[in-house]
């Protein structure tokens, strides 16, 4: 059955997307990753993409399961290896439009020397970094992301190390367009994908996710719904901030918005420019 007539008959409006037989998914009752994952999906189709000529890669974690769901050429990678090889991707089949879709312990702990990499090079690819400040797959653990004072298995008291800052890091690495939402700015963050997926050079947008499981039950916010109350009531947009304004504390506002759009050479531009 062709998908016009299938969403005629009420199926979901992403099947196309979707490996129907892989699902349900395996994400726990609250996890944000399901409405990161829909949103981007919705961008893919609006956005004017070739799907022959679109993949998607993810690594280690919870939200590296997203690629096993995806009807798309899809890569379930090692741990914190998802850049490196969409970046061998790119270069050998410039064509493709590369998405990588993976988390904060993934991206910018075991795969942080690669992140900084990626955005200097300004590889031609976008990355989704679902950020939930936990190691949710693996028990809970403080990762680089978890806000001062946050609590999780491994930092029971909480954490006393300084949390990267994702957007200033890859701005300042060298990326060319870095936004940040919260699972509650669906609208705001659907258009952001559209955005990236558009850009030409490295682009990323970091997605502030509820892990009820692990890091909202150990910082009194026992439910996804409780996560997203919060985002509410305390996410501040400001467009263009500047980078070192937007880091997150415990209790605290999280700055969200568009905060780098810029134009500038990117690979694998400069290498046909060398005479490829």
């Amino acid at each position: 059955m062709k998908t016009t007539e299938m969403t005629t008959l009420g199926a979901h409006p992403l099947d196309e997307y979707l490996r129907l037989d892989r699902l349900p998914h395996i994400w726990c009752p609250g996890c944000g990753l399901g409405t990161a994952l829909g949103a981007l999906l919705k961008a893919v189709g609006k956005s004017g993409l070739d799907i022959d000529k679109t993949v998607m890669v993810s690594g280690i974690g919870c939200t590296g399961r997203a690629a096993g769901y995806v009807k798309l050429d899809s890569f379930h990678v090692t741990h914190g290896r998802a850049l490196p090889f969409g970046t061998g991707l790119k270069l050998a089949n410039p064509d493709l439009k590369v998405i990588v879709f993976s988390g904060d312990g993934d991206l910018a702990a075991i795969g942080g020397n690669h992140l900084i990499h990626t955005a200097r090079r300004n590889i031609d690819m976008t990355v989704v970094c679902v950020n939930n400040f936990t190691y949710g797959m693996t028990g809970g653990q403080m990762g680089p992301t978890t806000p001062e004072k946050g609590r999780s298995t491994t930092s029971r008291k909480g954490n006393i190390e300084q949390p990267f800052n994702i957007p200033r890091l890859v701005a300042a690495a060298g990326a060319v367009y870095v936004a940040r939402w919260t699972t509650i700015h669906l609208r705001q963050m659907e258009r952001s994908f559209i955005e990236a997926l558009q850009k030409k050079g490295f682009s990323l947008v970091e997605i502030i996710s509820p892990c009820p499981t692990y890091y909202g039950r150990m910082n009194e916010q026992a439910t996804g719904l409780d996560q997203m109350r919060y985002y509410r009531y305390n996410s501040v947009v400001k467009h263009g901030a500047p980078l070192d304004t937007v880091d997150i504390t415990l209790g605290g506002q999280i700055v969200v918005g568009k905060f780098l759009d810029i134009e500038k050479p990117y690979l694998p531009q400069k290498i046909n420019g060398h005479g490829r």
